[in-house]
């Protein structure tokens, strides 16, 4: 089974009770709000699906996962069209993997910055390839990588978080993995292979088990992680639209037409 993505930044796929969602806007898969809401959808579909029993998502683009939100459309954006977007990242993909109903891996390759750590993190499970990097460059536009100060000091702990929320600096998979952030490194090559050999193994379990169970794990580590990630959109938003951070997203977008 394919839905047609003609219209549509992703690409879904279903084979042998496995959805695949591979990111499909090149060159780098920056995320605007077509595609995350693309996203959304595909998480949406895989969850009433019942021929579905776990999902992987994924790039279609070689050596970029996601470089996080399209910087360049975020020029001269409202605060409301920025909430938008944010809201639909933070708050929409959360909320459809809560709801999921069925374990999600994530499969990255390449270049995972901001946005696209949330996407990557958002899953049950992170895999990575060895040359994948990773990094929270927020701080270096002149924003907030407002999510993550919810989530990563909790994988990672308190003091290595600041350090890598507040210096902006690429890390690599074997240094997310000694941190706990992602669960494994594979080889580059190998990497679709054990995503998709791990989720026939979530597969190949009692549907009904595994549906009760993951909903019960995630009220357990939910806490209050949805309520807090609500207000991280308003940070994000809020300091967005600034004159400040405006000015920054234009040199970014200036720089990229220089290219």
């Amino acid at each position: 089974m394919t839905l047609d993505a003609s219209d549509n930044p992703i690409r879904y796929e279903v084979s042998n009770g496995i959805a695949f969602i591979r990111l499909t806007r090149p060159p780098v898969n920056a995320l605007d709000l077509r595609m995350v809401r693309a996203v959304i959808a595909a998480l949406r579909q895989a969850a009433g699906d019942d021929a579905v029993r776990a999902v992987v998502l994924a790039s279609a683009v070689a050596k970029r996962f996601c470089a996080g939100l399209d910087i360049v459309g975020l020029v001269g954006k409202s605060p409301e069209q920025i909430r938008t977007l944010v809201h639909e990242l933070y708050v929409g993909v959360s909320e459809a993997q809560y709801h999921l109903g069925k374990p999600s891996i994530a499969a990255v390759n390449g270049a995972a910055r901001g946005g696209g750590m949330t996407l990557a993190v958002s899953c049950d499970v992170v895999l990575a390839g060895a040359s994948t990097t990773f990094g929270y460059p927020e701080i270096d536009l002149g924003v907030l990588p407002a999510i993550h100060f919810v989530h990563l000091p909790r994988i990672i702990g308190r003091h290595r978080a600041f350090e890598l929320l507040f210096t902006g600096r690429t890390f690599g998979a074997s240094e997310a993995a000694a941190l706990g952030l992602i669960n494994r490194v594979v080889a580059d090559a190998e990497l679709e292979d054990e995503a998709r050999k791990l989720a026939g193994e979530f597969a190949a379990k009692p549907v009904v088990a595994v549906r009760i169970g993951r909903a019960a794990f995630m009220r357990q580590v939910d806490l209050d992680y949805r309520r807090s990630i609500a207000n991280a959109v308003e940070d994000f938003s809020n300091i967005a639209a600034t004159d400040a951070a405006q000015k920054r997203f234009r040199a970014f977008a200036e720089k990229g037409r220089a290219k």
